[in-house]
C-alpha cells in the first residue's frame, strides 16, 4: 500500500510507503487526498501525523513523470486539501522534504524534524520554479527574504537553520514516530495556527526587490529559473494567495516545457545514472577501508583530501622525507583554506590531517587496500612507482594511475596481477572538481572497474567510463577546442572576442583565458610528446607564445598581459603582432558571438561522435557530463551532444561543412552525419 494509517488513540499516523524515496506518484497524491477524507469522518482523531517510511520524507515529484501531462489530483490541489482539513496535520520529516514534499510539509498545520532532515526547494536545478505553492506559501511562513534565498539557490537547510527561519516548529531528538505523536497530542487541545495560505507577508525594506533580482541574476548569469522563481516571490508577497498562486502555475508549467528545463532534466537523469552503469549490474566491487596515494603535489594533496572527506584514512608516499614534509604541508594548506573559507570548522580539519599519513617507505602500503598513483606525467616514472607497488601489496589491492594522456595499458606493463589496475583521472583541484573520469585497460578485471565506481560514489563524485585514447574522453575534446580557438584568431578573430563569446554562451571563461590560468606549458608538454608520436597539433600561435616563455599568468603574460599582482588580462601587442605574423595571407572575417560559439563548439561535437562511434565513450550523456563537470559546460545547455540535438543535428552537419569548406573546421564525420539522418546519438551507441 502507498498509504496507511493507524491509530494511536486520538491521533492517526499517516504512513507514506512509496519507495525509493516516497515520490509524489499519482497514486500517492490520490492517497493522500482520500487520507483527508477519511480521517476528516472520524470525530475520535485530533490530529493526524503524516511520516514516511524508508530513508526520506517525500522526497519531491516522481521522475517517471517529468516531461509528460500531469495526471489529477495535482499537486496543489493534494496541499490545499491537506492545509484546509477539519483535522489538524503534523509533518514528522526525516531525510529530505524537498520540492512537492516541501510543500506537502507547509500544507500541514505543523512541521517537525530529526536533526539530520533537509528542506528545500530545489526546482531551480531542473530549469523550473516550485508548482504547487512553494513560491507563495513559503514566504507567508518565513518572510521575502529567507524565502528568497531557498526558492532562487535551490539548496536544501538543515532542521537546525530549518527552526531558526520558523520553517518547522520543532526538532525531535530520538524517535521520530514516539516524538510526533507526543508532540501531535500536545497540540491537540490547542488553538490551531492560521493557514499559512491566509498569512500576510512581512513587509520589506525600500530596494529590496530590486537589490534581491541582480543578486540572483548575478548568480544565475543565464539561467531562467532562478530569476523566475524570485518574481514568484515578490508576486506571493504583493499581491493575494489566488493571485499568487495563479502567477506560480503559470510560470511553473511554461518554464517546465522549455530548452533550458529539458536540458537540465537530461542532466539530472545523466548524473543520476552515471555512479551504477548498467553494464556492471550484478559485478561486486571489491572493499576499500584504507587508501594511498604516492606523490605530494598539487594533485595527489588533492587526492589525498578527497580520500579523507569521504572517511578513509591515507598514507602519503613520496621520494624522501623533505617531499613527504611538503606534501603532507599541501594536503594541510589545503583544510586551512577550507577553514579559511568557513567550510568546515578547525576541529574537523584537525581530525582528517590526523588520518594522513606521510612516509618514503613502500613498505607501509603492505596491507592498504587501494593505492593512487599521482606523480609527474612521464612514463618512465609511473612505471617504476608501480614497479614498487607490484613487490609490496596485497596481490588483491587495487592500484591506480592518475594520468591525463599516458596510455594506461603501457603504464601497467610489467604489473603483477594486472587485473586489479586501472586509471583514474581526477580533475584539478581534487578535493572539489565532480568528475572522475574511470579507465580500464584490456586486463581490468569487472569488479575492479566496478570498485573504481563505488569509490566515485564514496567520494561524491560523478564517474564516467572511458576508453583509452590521447586524453580520454575530456582532454581529446579539448585539443579541439584549443585548436579551433586557434583558427578562429587566423581568420580575424581577437583572445579577447573569443572569451567574450564563449563567456556569453555560458561557460565560466573563455579558453585562452583558461589556457593562461592553467599554464600554457602544460598543453605545449603534450603537444611535444604528441609530435615524437608522429602526429601534427595545430597550434603556431602557442606554440610561437610558449618558445618566448609566455606561459601565463604565473609568467606575466600569456595570451594576455598581466600586471603584478592583478589576474586582469589585458590586451597584448606581442600576441596581436604574432598573430598577424602567423595569419599573413589568410581570408580574414568579421565574427559575430554567434559564428565564434558554432566554430568551437560544433567541431568539439564532431569529434565527440568519433568518441561516442569509437566507445572510447559508451553514452552521449556521458560525454555531457564530462563536459558539464570537468570542463565548465553551462549546465542549463545540458552538455555538447544534448546541446547539438536540441539544435538539429542536420543543421550542425550543415555549419560543420561551411566551416570545413573555409579551412575553418574539420569536416562532419561520417558517424555525425549517420547520426544526423538517424536523428540522434543512440543509433552510434551500445
Amino acid at each position: 500500500m502507498t498509504v496507511t494509517i493507524a491509530r494511536e488513540n486520538a491521533i492517526a499516523v499517516v504512513t507514506v510507503d512509496n519507495p525509493p524515496v516516497n515520490a509524489l506518484s499519482q497514486a500517492l497524491r490520490q492517497a493522500l487526498v482520500a487520507a483527508v477524507s477519511t480521517l476528516d469522518a472520524d470525530a475520535a482523531v485530533k490530529a493526524v501525523v503524516l511520516i514516511c517510511a524508508g530513508r526520506t520524507f517525500i522526497a519531491g515529484a516522481d521522475v517517471g513523470e517529468f516531461g509528460k501531462p500531469p495526471q489529477p489530483p495535482h499537486l496543489p490541489d493534494v496541499v490545499a486539501t491537506i492545509e484546509g482539513a477539519k483535522t489538524p496535520w503534523v509533518a514528522a520529516i526525516h531525510g529530505s522534504a524537498l520540492g512537492g514534499g516541501l510543500e506537502v510539509a507547509l500544507g500541514c498545520a505543523w512541521r517537525v524534524a530529526v536533526p539530520s532532515a533537509s528542506l528545500g526547494l530545489p526546482e531551480v536545478k531542473l530549469g523550473i520554479i516550485p508548482g504547487a505553492g512553494g513560491t507563495v506559501r513559503l514566504p507567508r511562513l518565513i518572510g521575502p527574504a529567507a524565502a528568497v534565498d531557498l526558492v532562487t539557490s535551490g539548496s536544501p537547510v538543515g532542521a537546525k537553520k530549518a527552526e531558526g527561519l520558523g520553517l518547522i516548529d520543532a526538532v525531535v531528538d530520538g524517535d521520530l514516530r514516539a516524538g510526533a505523536i507526543a508532540f501531535a497530542n500536545d497540540i491537540a487541545g490547542k488553538a490551531r495556527p492560521q493557514p499559512v495560505s491566509s498569512r500576510a507577508v512581512a513587509p520589506v525594506e525600500a530596494g529590496f526587490w530590486e537589490g534581491a533580482e541582480k543578486a540572483v541574476a548575478g548568480k544565475a548569469k543565464r539561467e531562467a529559473a532562478p530569476l523566475r522563481a524570485l518574481a514568484s516571490v515578490r508576486k506571493a508577497s504583493e499581491t493575494d494567495f489566488a493571485s499568487a498562486m495563479a502567477f506560480e502555475r503559470e510560470t511553473f508549467l511554461e518554464l517546465r516545457g522549455s530548452e533550458q528545463a529539458a536540458a537540465l532534466r537530461h542532466v539530472f537523469f545523466a548524473e543520476r545514472a552515471a555512479p551504477r552503469p548498467p553494464e556492471l549490474a550484478g559485478v561486486t566491487p571489491r572493499a576499500i577501508r584504507s587508501a594511498a596515494v604516492i606523490g605530494g603535489g598539487t594533485m595527489g594533496a588533492g587526492i589525498a583530501a578527497a580520500l579523507r572527506d569521504a572517511g578513509l584514512p591515507v598514507v602519503l608516499i613520496e621520494r624522501d622525507a623533505a617531499a613527504v614534509e611538503r606534501g603532507l604541508a599541501n594536503v594541510r594548506g589545503i583544510y586551512e583554506g577550507s577553514v579559511k573559507r568557513g567550510r568546515i570548522p578547525q576541529a574537523v580539519a584537525d581530525e582528517r590531517m590526523a588520518g594522513v599519513t606521510g612516509g618514503d617507505d613502500y613498505g607501509l602500503l603492505a596491507d592498504t587496500d587501494l593505492v593512487i598513483e599521482a606523480v609527474f606525467e612521464d612514463l618512465a616514472v609511473k612505471r617504476a612507482v608501480f614497479e614498487r607497488l607490484s613487490a609490496v601489496c596485497r596481490p588483491d589491492a587495487v592500484l591506480a594511475t592518475n594520468t591525463s594522456y599516458l596510455d594506461p595499458d603501457a603504464i601497467s606493463e610489467g604489473v603483477s596481477h594486472p587485473e586489479r589496475f586501472l586509471g583514474l583521472h581526477f580533475f584539478s583541484p581534487a578535493q572539489i572538481m565532480k568528475l572522475l573520469e574511470i579507465v580500464p585497460t584490456e586486463a581490468t578485471a569487472p569488479e575492479v572497474l566496478a570498485t573504481g565506481f563505488a569509490l566515485a560514489r564514496l567520494l561524491g563524485k560523478i564517474p564516467v567510463r572511458a576508453g583509452i585514447c590521447d586524453g580520454f574522453i575530456g582532454n581529446r575534446i579539448l585539443k579541439v577546442t584549443r585548436a579551433q580557438a586557434e583558427r578562429l584568431l587566423l581568420s580575424g578573430a581577437t583572445p579577447a572576442a573569443v572569451d567574450a563569446a564563449m563567456r556569453a554562451f555560458g561557460l565560466p571563461m573563455g579558453p585562452f583565458e583558461a589556457q593562461d590560468l592553467g599554464g600554457l606549458d602544460i598543453a605545449a608538454f603534450q603537444r611535444k610528446a604528441a609530435r615524437e608520436r608522429g602526429e601534427t597539433p595545430f597550434a603556431p600561435v602557442a606554440d610561437r607564445l610558449c618558445a618566448l616563455g609566455r606561459y601565463g599568468q604565473k609568467t606575466g603574460g600569456g595570451w594576455y598581459d598581466y600586471q603584478p599582482g592583478d589576474r586582469a588580462p589585458k590586451s597584448s601587442e606581442t600576441v596581436a603582432a604574432i598573430i598577424a605574423e602567423v595569419a599573413e595571407g589568410r581570408a580574414q572575417r568579421t565574427w559575430d558571438e554567434a559564428g565564434i560559439v558554432d566554430a568551437i563548439i560544433l567541431p568539439m561535437v564532431n569529434e565527440a561522435t568519433r568518441i561516442l562511434e569509437e566507445r572510447v565513450a559508451l553514452r552521449a550523456a556521458d560525454i555531457d557530463l564530462v563536459k558539464i563537470h570537468g570542463y565548465g559546460f553551462p549546465r542549463w545547455r545540458g552538455g555538447p551532444m544534448h546541446h547539438a540535438e536540441a539544435r538539429g543535428l542536420s543543421a550542425v552537419v550543415a555549419v560543420l561543412d561551411r566551416l570545413a569548406a573555409d579551412g575553418l573546421a574539420e569536416p562532419p564525420s561520417d558517424s555525425l552525419r549517420r547520426a544526423a539522418e538517424a536523428g540522434g546519438f543512440s543509433v552510434l551507441a551500445g
